[in-house]
């Protein structure tokens, strides 16, 4: 299985306002895409359907920007998949009834494990594990 660049960079982006959560100071798309390496153009895209999903919202005017719309810890890694492509796992077989039901049956196990992982994997758990690694002292 193979992930789109657009699910990488909304992850990016969800993590980068995880964050700044704390401070509940809006972040520009700008100022996202400049720390991640992302184009601009396209994470304003990918920002808009997170908000459509409810992951972040916006904030207008001079101090403006995105944030997320709940704690980092009700955000999973489903959640913005979900949102940029549907599924997390989606295969033609799951409906094709052309599909022996043995493989389909391996299909569904595949992608109730993927859902599964994807739903256990949430953004704060991220935070803790950027916090640990700049903890860390090396010799």
């Amino acid at each position: 299985m193979k992930l789109s660049v657009k699910s990488d960079y909304a992850v990016r982006a969800v993590a980068g306002l995880a964050r700044h959560f704390h401070t509940g100071q809006a972040q520009t798309a700008e100022a996202l895409a400049t720390e991640f390496g992302v184009p601009p153009n396209y994470l304003v895209q990918i920002l808009i359907e997170l908000k459509s999903n409810q992951i972040v919202r916006s904030v207008r005017g001079k101090a403006g920007g995105y944030l997320l719309a709940r704690p980092p810890a009700e955000i999973t890694m489903g959640d913005v998949l979900r949102a940029i492509h549907g599924e997390v796992f989606d295969s033609p077989a799951l409906t094709d009834s052309q599909c022996p039901p043995e493989l389909r049956r391996t299909w569904k196990k595949l992608q109730a494990a993927l859902d599964e992982a994807a739903a256990s994997i949430n953004f704060q758990q991220l935070l803790e594990e950027s916090t640990e690694k700049e903890k860390m002292y090396y010799i």
